[in-house]
């Protein structure tokens, strides 16, 4: 099968990539608007970008009545937000929390999580998640015509749970991917975790 993509819609498109481009991982966004509302809210469209700085990127679409999503309006006026890396054990939480709700009302209130203080963070965390970046607004770049706006934010702080960091033969930490357990989007309502984890040594 070969697909045209100058011939399909924007939304034949967009399934057709979250169903091929998989697993994704899923930055599980907290951020604040000015009245101090937080907002927690999932984003497959995400990964990282640059170690120096160190850049990740997530992509905000717009809602159903064409005003970009929370993530991308309370980031934008106040620059910072923290992204979580959930771990399977949270996938009814992430689903949930991609709920539409005005600017004013928070995923939070209905959901069973706990927030907790963030060192090097004005914002919390959530306490649940192992993985955790304290971030500031680095750069966004608005694309296409649906539109999208490409989220680009410095990690400045990371908190990573004492739990799943072991360290490997040569005394170096290592964070262990199956205890992280992180949650994976593919297509459609799918979500996946990890499998089996193997490795190849790379060419010197």
């Amino acid at each position: 099968m070969i697909l045209d993509f100058d011939s399909l819609s924007a939304n034949k498109v967009y399934h057709t990539l979250t169903q091929t481009v998989v697993p994704r991982p899923v930055a599980w966004v907290l951020s604040e608007n000015t009245q101090g509302t937080l907002n927690l809210a999932p984003f497959s469209y995400f990964t990282a970008v640059s170690s120096d700085p160190a850049v990740l990127m997530y992509a905000v679409g717009v809602k159903p009545c064409g005003e970009y999503k929370d993530s991308a309006l309370n980031v934008e006026a106040t620059e910072e937000l923290v992204i979580h890396i959930a771990d399977s054990r949270l996938a009814d939480e992430v689903t949930l929390s991609a709920a539409t709700l005005p600017n004013d009302q928070s995923e939070l209130d209905t959901l069973d999580l706990t927030l907790t203080d963030f060192a090097g963070s004005t914002l919390p965390r959530v306490a649940q998640c192992k993985v955790a970046f304290a971030c500031k607004l680095h750069k966004v770049v608005e694309m296409g015509e649906l539109p999208m706006k490409l989220m680009f934010v410095q990690v400045t702080h990371a908190y990573i749970d004492d739990e799943i960091v072991e360290t490997d033969h040569k005394g170096r930490s290592k964070v262990d991917a199956l205890a992280l357990d992180p949650i994976a989007r593919l297509g459609g309502g799918e979500y996946a975790s990890l499998g089996e984890v193997f490795k190849i040594t790379r060419p010197a």
